[in-house]
C-alpha cells in the first residue's frame, strides 16, 4: 500500500474560492467515478459553497465536550474505516478542539495519506508558519493557527486560487463571505485594499518558488541542460574591468521589459589565482548589481567560456551579456577570445549580447603592483639573519655538532636564507646565499680551510646550492610581498567600499566621515579648511580631534580639495601610497559638504516658500472667509440699533441667532488659524496620558447636528496614549469635515477598533469621495476639494487634524469607502500594559446614534 497524494488549494485570504474549487473538483473526480467522500468541510453559512455540497457523500463529524460546548470536529477513525479513494478535507492548518486524535488538521491528514488516501485540502497563504511575522507586520493580527511550511512543500499539487483586492472586496460588500453585521468591521481592518494586495503578492511569489523548484527538480531528474525559457534569466558576464557597470546598467534595461526578470552576475576567477580583475571595481559592480535588484556570484574556472555557459545552464539562464573585448588587435593572435567562444558554443537555447563600451580595444594587462614596505626593523633584523645565521650555524656545526654530511650541512644553510627571506626580504636572502656558499666552501669542503674545492662534484653542489637559494628566497620573497599587498588592498578596498556606500546612502555626517579618516590613518586630529579666494584666509568648515590646524601649511599631511578647499591632518606623516586612499577622503568630504550645505538652503527655501504660501492663503482667508461671518454679525447688529423698524421679538430672536452663528462660525475659523500657526511654528507641545476613547469622541461631537452620527465605540477597548485636548480638537475637524460633505439623509460612523498594539477611530461618511490623486493634497493647508453644501471654511480642518495626531506620533489617512464615499483613519497608540481586544470586540459594542 503506497502513500496517498495531497493536493492543496492555496489562497490569500479567506473567500477567494478554496472551498468551492476543492467541492468543484470533489464533484469532477466523482463524475469520473472515483470514490470521493468529503471529511470536513466549513462552509460558513455561504449559500453557494453549501450548495457544492449537495451530491456528495459527507462522513459523519466526531462532537466533542468542551468548556461546556459542543464542537464537531473530523472523525479520522470513520474516515480510515470508510477508506474513500479520495477526501475531501478544508482548513489544513485548523487546530482541533483540545481531546481530538490529533492537536491540528494536517496531522490528521497525514494519517490519511499514510494509509494510502489521496487528501485534497485547502489552506491561506497566512497560515504558513514561516510568514508568520511577514503577515503580522502586514495586518497587525498574530495568526495562531499555522502549518508548518514542509508540510504543504511536499504537496504532489499546489494549485493557486487568484482574485483580485478590489473582487474580494465586492464579494465581501455582497454579503458572499460574512454575515452583514461583520462585513463593516471586515473591510475596515483585515481586508483592506493594501493588506489584500500584499498577502496576493505573498502568495504568487511564494508558489512561483514552488513552480521554480519543481522545474528544477524535474530538469535535473531528466539530466536536461538545454534552456527552458520559462523566465527570463539574464547573465552578466564580468572581467573585473571598467566596463562591468555599463554591462550591469545593460542588462538591467533588458529585465525592466519583462516582468519577473532576474540579473545574475558571475565573476569567473581562474583557480591558480592569477587575475588582471580590480577589487575595488569588483566590489562597486556587486553593490550595483545588488542595487538594481540582481545576485552576485564568483566562480572558479579555468576555461572562462565553458565555465560560464556551464554557468548560465545550471540557472536555466535564457541570456547573457558579455563586453566587447578590450583585447588589441594583435593579441587575437592567441584566439578568439571569450566572447565570441561563448556566442559559437551557446547553442539556440542562449541569446548572447556583446555591447560595447568605452575600453574597447584598449588592452588588458596585468595590474601594476608596487613593492611592499617591510619596515626597517624586519629589514635590520633580514640582515642580522641573512649574515649572522650562516656564521652561527657554521660556529655551531664546527664546536658543537658531529660531522652530519655536506648535503645536510647544505639544507641547514638553506633554511637560514628562506628565514632571512621571509624576515627581510630578497636582499638579505641573496646576501645569506653568498655568505652560505662561502663558509660551506671554507669550512665544510675539501680541502678545509681554504677558498677552494678539491672534488669537482662539491664545486657542482656548491652551485646548486646556490641557485636554489637565491630561487627558494625570490619565492618566499614574492609571497610574503603579495600576502603584504593583498592585506593592504584588502583594507583599502573595505575603505573605498565603505566610502561608496556612504555615497550610494546619502549620508550627510561630516563629523562621522572625518572620525573615520582620523582612525584609519591613526591621526590626532583632522580638518576640513576652505577659504574663498587665493588671498581670503583660511577658515574651517569642520574639524574632529585636539588641537586642529588652521592653515594646510601647519599640517602633517594635506590634502587639496580643488583650489580652495583642503584636508588637513594632524600626528604623523603618512607614506606616499597612503595618499590614494586620503584623496578618495578629500573628495567625500568635499561632497558631503557641498551636500550639507544644499540640504540647508533647500530646507530654507522651503520653509520661506512655505510661510509665503501660508500668509498668501492667510490674506485671502481674511479677505474672504472672515469677512462673511462679520458681515453677517455686522448687518444683524445694524438692523436691532435701527430706529426706522419696529422688530418683533421672533424677529428679533433671529437676528440674535444669525449674530450668534456668525460668532461662532468666526471663533471656529480663527481657533483654526491659531492651531495652524503653532503647527507651522512647532509649538505644539502635546500633554499625554492615557485615556479611554469613550472620554474623548463623545466630546468631540458636540457642534455636529443631532442625529447626523452613528457612534461605535466598543467598551472592551484598550486605553490610548494620547494629549486629550489635541484629539478632541482633531476628532471634531474630521467628524465636522464628514457631516458637510455626507448626504441630508446618510449619517456618519465614527467607529473603533484594535489593530495590534494600535487603536483605530475611524470616520465613515457616504458623500461624493476623493480620488486616490487627491487623498493627501486634502491635508494640505487652505486646501478645499469640489464644494462643500453645508457651510464653508478656509480649509484647514484636515490639516490640523493631522498635524495634532502626528504630534502624538499617530496617523491620519484617507481611503475609500465601499460603496461610496471617504473614511478617515485616525491611528493611535495603545498604551503599554493594557490588554489589547481581539478583532470581535465590536460585536460587544454599546453602538447608538449621537445625538
Amino acid at each position: 500500500m503506497g502513500r496517498g497524494k495531497l493536493r492543496i488549494y492555496l489562497g490569500a485570504a479567506p473567500g477567494v474560492g478554496k472551498t468551492y474549487a476543492m467541492l468543484s473538483e470533489g464533484h469532477r473526480r466523482t463524475e469520473r467515478g472515483t470514490d470521493c467522500a468529503v471529511g470536513f468541510v466549513e462552509h460558513h453559512g455561504r449559500p453557494r459553497t453549501e450548495v457544492m455540497l449537495h451530491g456528495l457523500e459527507q462522513i459523519a463529524r466526531k462532537e466533542l465536550t468542551y468548556r461546556g460546548a459542543v464542537f464537531t470536529e473530523m472523525d479520522v477513525d470513520a474516515v480510515l474505516a470508510r477508506r474513500p479513494e479520495v477526501a475531501l478535507v478544508d482548513e489544513l492548518a485548523h487546530t482541533n478542539v483540545p481531546g481530538s486524535r490529533n492537536a491540528k488538521r494536517w496531522q490528521d491528514v497525514e494519517e490519511l495519506l499514510a494509509a494510502g488516501i489521496d487528501v485534497v485540502s485547502t489552506v491561506n497563504i497566512q497560515h504558513l508558519e514561516s510568514l508568520g511575522d511577514v503577515v503580522e507586520s502586514i495586518t497587525g493580527v498574530r495568526q495562531r493557527e499555522t502549518v508548518p511550511d514542509e508540510v504543504v512543500r511536499r504537496a504532489d499539487q499546489i494549485e493557486l486560487v487568484d482574485m483580485s483586492p478590489e473582487a474580494l472586496r465586492r464579494r465581501m460588500a455582497h454579503g458572499n463571505i460574512y454575515k452583514p453585521d461583520r462585513i463593516d468591521a471586515s473591510l475596515s481592518n483585515y481586508f483592506r485594499p493594501g493588506n489584500l494586495t500584499a498577502l496576493r503578492e505573498l502568495a504568487l511569489l511564494w508558489v512561483a518558488d514552488r513552480v521554480d523548484e519543481y522545474l528544477q527538480q524535474y530538469r535535473g531528474e531528466h539530466n536536461i541542460r538545454s534552456t527552458w525559457q520559462a523566465r527570463e534569466r539574464i547573465v552578466v558576464g564580468l572581467t573585473g574591468g571598467p566596463e562591468g557597470r555599463t554591462l550591469v546598467r545593460r542588462a538591467a534595461r533588458m529585465a525592466a521589459k519583462g516582468s519577473g526578470s532576474e540579473i545574475l552576475a558571475v565573476y569567473i576567477a581562474r583557480s591558480d589565482g592569477l587575475t588582471a580583475a580590480s577589487p575595488k571595481e569588483l566590489a562597486l559592480q556587486r553593490t550595483l548589481v545588488e542595487d538594481l535588484g540582481g545576485t552576485f556570484h564568483h566562480v572558479i574556472g579555468d576555461d572562462i567560456p565553458a565555465a560560464l555557459l556551464e554557468f548560465a545552464r545550471g540557472v536555466n539562464a535564457t541570456q547573457i551579456v558579455l563586453g566587447s573585448s578590450r583585447r588589441k588587435t594583435w593579441q587575437y593572435i592567441f584566439g578568439p577570445g571569450v566572447g565570441m567562444t561563448v556566442a559559437r558554443e551557446s547553442g539556440p537555447d542562449l541569446d548572447v549580447h556583446i555591447v560595447t563600451h568605452e575600453e574597447v580595444a584598449k588592452g588588458r594587462g596585468l595590474p601594476v603592483t608596487r613593492g611592499a614596505r617591510l619596515g626597517r626593523s624586519r629589514i635590520i633584523w633580514g640582515w642580522l639573519v641573512g649574515v649572522g645565521g650562516p656564521a652561527l650555524l657554521s660556529l655551531a656545526l664546527t664546536h658543537v655538532a658531529t660531522d652530519l654530511g655536506l648535503a645536510n650541512d647544505m639544507l641547514l644553510f638553506l633554511s637560514v636564507t628562506v628565514a632571512a627571506a621571509l624576515v627581510g626580504g630578497l636582499l638579505p636572502a641573496l646576501a645569506s646565499a653568498a655568505v652560505g656558499s662561502l663558509l660551506l666552501n671554507y669550512f665544510f669542503t675539501p680541502p678545509l680551510h681554504l677558498f677552494t674545492v678539491a672534488d669537482p662534484k662539491n664545486i657542482v653542489a656548491i652551485v646548486i646550492f646556490v641557485g636554489v637559494a637565491v630561487s627558494v628566497a625570490s619565492v618566499v620573497d614574492l609571497a610574503a610581498r603579495r600576502t603584504h599587498q593583498a592585506a593592504r588592498l584588502r583594507a583599502e578596498s573595505e575603505i573605498l567600499s565603505f566610502l561608496a556606500g556612504s555615497v550610494l546612502r546619502g549620508e550627510n555626517s561630516l563629523d562621522a566621515l572625518l572620525d573615520r579618516v582620523r582612525e584609519t590613518f591613526a591621526m590626532d586630529s583632522v580638518a576640513l579648511l576652505e577659504r574663498a579666494s587665493d588671498v581670503e584666509p583660511w577658515t574651517r568648515a569642520a574639524s574632529v580631534g585636539p588641537h586642529p590646524v588652521e592653515r594646510p601649511e601647519d599640517a602633517d599631511v594635506d590634502m587639496p580639495v580643488g583650489d580652495h578647499m583642503a584636508l588637513a591632518l594632524s600626528g604623523r606623516v603618512l607614506p606616499a601610497e597612503d595618499r590614494r586612499v586620503l584623496a578618495a577622503f578629500a573628495a567625500q568630504a568635499a561632497v558631503v559638504l557641498d551636500r550639507q550645505r544644499l540640504q540647508s538652503e533647500a530646507d530654507q527655501a522651503r520653509t520661506l516658500a512655505e510661510g509665503n504660501r501660508i500668509r498668501t492663503a492667510l490674506l485671502a482667508a481674511v479677505s474672504h472667509d472672515l469677512r462673511t461671518p462679520l458681515a453677517g454679525i455686522k448687518a444683524s447688529v445694524s438692523s436691532l440699533r435701527s430706529d426706522d423698524v419696529a422688530w418683533s421679538e421672533e424677529d428679533q430672536a433671529e437676528l440674535l441667532a444669525g449674530i450668534e452663528e456668525g460668532a461662532d462660525r468666526l471663533d471656529h475659523l480663527v481657533g483654526n488659524l491659531l492651531d495652524m500657526s503653532r503647527l507651522q511654528t512647532g509649538t505644539v507641545t502635546p500633554l499625554m496620558r492615557e485615556i479611554d476613547l469613550d472620554e474623548v469622541v463623545p466630546m468631540a461631537l458636540v457642534g455636529v447636528p443631532d442625529g447626523s452620527v452613528d457612534l461605535d465605540i466598543p467598551e472592551s477597548l484598550p486605553m490610548v496614549t494620547v494629549d486629550k485636548g489635541l484629539l478632541e480638537r482633531a476628532v471634531a475637524n474630521i467628524v465636522e469635515n464628514a457631516v458637510k460633505y455626507s448626504p441630508e439623509d446618510e449619517t456618519v460612523l465614527v467607529a473603533a477598533s484594535t489593530l495590534g498594539d494600535r487603536v483605530e477611530v475611524r470616520v465613515v461618511d457616504r458623500g461624493p469621495g476623493v480620488p486616490d490623486t487627491a487623498k493627501d493634497r486634502i491635508f494640505a493647508p487652505f486646501q478645499r476639494y469640489g464644494d462643500a453644501p453645508r457651510g464653508a471654511g478656509v480649509g484647514l480642518g484636515l490639516a490640523v487634524a493631522r498635524g495634532f495626531v502626528e504630534a502624538m506620533s499617530g496617523t491620519l489617512t484617507a481611503e475609500d469607502t465601499p460603496g461610496g464615499g471617504l473614511t478617515m483613519v485616525l491611528t493611535l497608540t495603545a498604551a503599554t500594559g493594557h490588554p489589547t481586544a481581539g478583532r470581535t470586540s465590536s460585536a460587544i459594542a454599546q453602538r447608538g446614534r449621537y445625538a
